[in-house]
């Protein structure tokens, strides 16, 4: 069995489509199917169940599905390893300006263990350019929010967080334990800069047209509210300054965390960042 006949498998096994599939991969159906149906010859089994309701895998697909991405997360770090034995091993890493994650720093920990000869470069980036440089080509893979126009990348949902406004804490709204949007429509909210992804600002204004001053940083943002009482979403979890509170948000849509990059970049380092990133944010 080939690596390349095994990435296939494993894109239809977790799309269960294989026009999605062929999408993800960069190919067209036919060669997607008939490289599914020469797997299946080659192992003596049925993998899929075809029918007009849909792909299901067998259970022969199942267990090949478990050891397929075993096999091939194997690869990738024999790939890496050769890569950081010939100095060749580098990989620029974009965070959106929010480091304090538990996740990002169990992350870290847990890469250097896997990969310790591969060097790590950090970009940090401000709230105006949620994909942190990625389109740009400064960064190889960015750890990142959603949502934002994903045209051109990949992006993989690592975890999602409760939303909460940020508020001076002799606001009276602070006294509340929990608001709707609706309680905030007459304040100011923060706003980033001319020519930010609409998505990620519409997000971030909870789907409204808003008014307010303009940020680029956490900082800028938290200052906004110290000193003019402008208010604006954080994810819940956050440490914050003494003179500011956090109240949850009820209909205020979870902030994914996410690992994003270029479409079609088959570098077995953003593979394996990725792999170890779903495991880290999941604990």
């Amino acid at each position: 069995m080939e690596l390349r006949t095994l990435r296939y498998f494993v894109a239809v096994a977790e799309e269960l489509h294989f026009g999605r599939a062929a999408a993800r991969m960069h190919m067209s159906q036919p060669p997607l199917s008939r490289a599914i149906k020469q797997l299946e010859t080659d192992v003596g089994a049925a993998l899929l169940h075809r029918s007009s309701a849909g792909v299901t895998l067998t259970p022969a697909g199942a267990a090949l599905l478990e050891e397929a991405r075993i096999l091939l997360d194997q690869a990738d770090r024999v790939r890496v390893r050769v890569a950081a034995a010939a100095g060749a091993a580098t990989i620029t890493v974009g965070i959106l300006g929010d480091t304090a994650d538990p996740g990002a720093a169990r992350l870290a920990a847990a890469y250097r263990r896997q990969h310790p000869g591969v060097e790590v470069r950090i970009r940090e980036t401000d709230l105006a350019d949620p994909t942190c440089g990625l389109r740009a080509g400064l960064v190889d893979v960015a750890l990142t929010r959603s949502p934002f126009d994903e045209t051109g990348l990949t992006v993989h949902d690592l975890r999602a967080d409760p939303v909460g406004v940020v508020l001076r804490a002799d606001d009276p709204l602070a006294r509340h334990d929990r608001l709707k949007l609706a309680d905030l429509a007459d304040r100011r909210w923060f706003q980033f800069p001319d020519g930010t992804d609409p998505i990620w600002q519409s997000y971030w204004n909870g789907g409204e047209p808003r008014e307010g001053p303009v940020v680029r940083a956490v900082q800028e943002c938290l200052q906004a509210v110290l000193w003019n009482g402008t208010v604006g979403m954080t994810p819940l979890g956050h440490d914050l300054p003494g003179e500011l509170t956090v109240v949850p948000l009820i209909d205020m849509a979870h902030s994914p965390v996410v690992a994003a990059w270029n479409e079609g970049d088959a570098n077995p380092m953003i593979r394996s960042f990725v792999h170890i990133a779903t495991a880290a944010y999941r604990d």
